[in-house]
């Protein structure tokens, strides 16, 4: 009787275990985020326009 419940639930694990079927598996694109240097080249002016005035006020 142990070996017919043994059987019995080898056979139920096995059957649910399956998954998948034969269609192609559906891949999304992937996003490629590009981060641009204008906003870099814009902090630059500022601060050497604030050394300056540092500069000429030290004066």
């Amino acid at each position: 009787m142990k070996k017919l419940v043994l059987a019995a639930a080898l056979t139920a694990a096995a059957s649910t275990a399956y998954a998948g079927n034969m269609a192609e598996p559906v891949m999304e694109p992937e996003v490629i985020v590009e981060e641009t240097s204008s906003s870099a080249g814009g902090m630059v002016v500022p601060l050497l326009l604030l050394l300056a005035v540092a500069a000429i006020a030290s004066n």
